[in-house]
């Protein structure tokens, strides 16, 4: 396996957000996969996939450095997310293999940095999940190069993360959330952890959060939980669903939660209803889920790792197509590539997100 890079230390965030870096204090140690590696988590099958799939990512980008998701066109959510796939094997903006592919991914972003914040192609359906994914990558661009790399791009990543995650605090609802659209006026537990995500990744890039966001949102969560330990989509009403009850408790962690009953429960719920090696009655937003299940799995780590890594890991072998791609009929095979890239290189902890 690949030596990472220097470790950029998680805070929890609920404690620290309003601390200058200087002044942080580290979290209780998590007995997550962070720092703790399964044995024979990265096979010489898995190394082969991943090859097939970057080389077909990097040849699927388009001229302007966008990736497109069918229906959902040009996306600053898509561009995001195989940005990260490509990063998550060790590349950035100003080195690697891929370092051209994803500064041209990263300009297609940065472009789409509206002043007030936003991050939005013109094809944008719900402009908070490209938002989040997006402001989610510079957090994690600006994390992987602190102090090198091209000065000047740096400086506009970091103008376009401050303002992205000022927009974000500022839209949060009075439940705690956030839903499509950058008004504070609804919400669902689904956009929510994109925005979480974001959050994470900036406060641990050194971006200032404040507070009160995380602890809003934390309450928010808390209160989408079902009794079976799923998530419904808004606190209202609505039955559990596997995927964005894998996005609840992965939220939870990276709010800086590491124990507690609802993670618990969570996690019981998850393995009873998702586990990859159990027959699944449907694969709508099967990508998206196990992006989120295989992150909460990993931040337990511990036997919940060990059993849900290795099946997820040949579940995603097995069904990559002869190209290198995988599928998604809904959005499309960038999209589903680059969420299984995501999943497949997590062990090798390049991104800041994935380290400890």
């Amino acid at each position: 396996m690949k030596a990472a890079p220097v470790t950029i230390a998680l805070l929890t965030l609920s404690a620290c957000a309003a601390l200058a870096p200087s002044q942080e204090i580290a979290p209780p140690e998590p007995r997550s996969a962070q720092n703790n590696a399964s044995q024979d988590e990265i096979t010489p099958e898995l190394d082969a996939t991943i090859a097939r799939a970057l080389s077909y990512l990097s040849e699927q980008q388009q001229s302007d450095g966008s990736w497109t998701g069918g229906r959902f066109g040009k996306n600053t959510a898509i561009t995001s997310l195989a940005c990260l796939a490509l990063m998550g094997d060790g590349n950035t903006p100003s080195r690697g293999e891929h370092a051209e592919v994803i500064r041209s991914g990263l300009e297609f972003v940065l472009s789409n940095a509206a002043e007030n914040g936003l991050i939005a192609a013109e094809a944008a359906n719900g402009p908070m999940y490209g938002h989040g994914f997006a402001t989610l990558l510079l957090g994690e661009v600006y994390g992987m190069t602190p102090g090198g790399g091209d000065t000047a791009l740096s400086a506009r990543v970091h103008e376009a993360l401050v303002k992205a995650i000022r927009l974000i605090e500022r839209t949060q609802n009075e439940e705690g959330g956030w839903r499509y659209n950058p008004v504070p006026y609804d919400a669902d537990v689904s956009v929510t952890i994109c925005q979480v995500m974001a959050l994470r990744s900036a406060r641990n890039a050194g971006i200032e959060v404040k507070k009160e966001v995380i602890d809003k949102a934390v309450e928010y969560i808390r209160r989408c939980q079902n009794a079976d330990g799923g998530f419904k989509y808004q606190v209202e009403t609505g039955s559990s669903a596997w995927p964005r009850s894998a996005a609840g408790v992965a939220s939870l962690f990276y709010a800086g939660i590491y124990e507690d009953k609802a993670i618990d429960n969570g996690l019981g719920y998850l393995h009873r209803v998702a586990a990859p090696d159990k027959p699944q009655t449907s694969r709508a937003h099967f990508f998206y889920g196990q992006y989120y299940a295989v992150q909460a799995m990993y931040l337990a780590g511990g036997d919940d790792w060990d059993a849900w890594w290795p099946a997820i890991r040949q579940k995603l072998i097995d069904d990559q197509r002869d190209d290198g791609s995988w599928e998604d009929r809904t959005v499309g095979p960038a999209y589903a590539t680059a969420m299984a890239l995501i999943i497949l290189q997590m062990p090798k902890r390049y991104l800041p997100i994935f380290q400890k």
